[in-house]
């Protein structure tokens, strides 16, 4: 596998960033939204972290919980 471009480690944190701030504004938990979506605390804390990143399932979920457009957590 080749080394990714610069620019994705940084669009990864900040589609983590806007993660965290939907989750917050939905006065959400990490472990709140994980029940929502099915998935555990830590996954969603590996996301806005940008330790790992959600798969389009996982950004649809995502959105879908939070009520926010699914391009507005990845514009």
């Amino acid at each position: 596998m080749h080394d990714l471009p610069d620019w994705v480690p940084r669009r990864r944190a900040e589609i983590g960033n806007r993660i965290r701030d939907a989750r917050r504004a939905a006065r959400l938990s990490q472990v709140q939204l994980g029940e929502r979506i099915g998935r555990d605390h830590k996954s969603i804390s590996r996301w806005e972290n940008a330790h790992r990143a959600p798969d389009l399932t996982d950004l649809l979920l995502i959105a879908d919980a939070l009520d926010v457009a699914l391009a507005d957590l990845v514009r």
